[in-house]
């Protein structure tokens, strides 16, 4: 299950994720751990971005940053 799969309102736990390069650096520097605890928050209206809550903070990422995010329930 990926992190664009997580319905509003959902808790889970980053498990691994497959973006590498920049985009994986990005997305480590934004909080992007194996372990680290996720809400999500909304998806907007046409789908992308998603808001979600990790450690404390709202952060969005595009539908497509969120697929490479695979979590498992809390």
């Amino acid at each position: 299950m990926t992190l664009c799969d997580i319905e509003p309102g959902a808790r889970c736990v980053i498990r691994r994720m497959t973006a590498e390069g920049p985009l994986g650096q990005r997305l480590t520097d934004l909080g992007f751990c194996p372990g680290s605890a996720v809400v999500m928050l909304r998806h907007a209206p046409l789908t992308d971005p998603v808001e979600i809550e990790l450690d404390g903070c709202c952060v969005s990422i595009r539908r497509a940053e969120a697929r490479l995010v695979e979590v498992r329930p809390a």
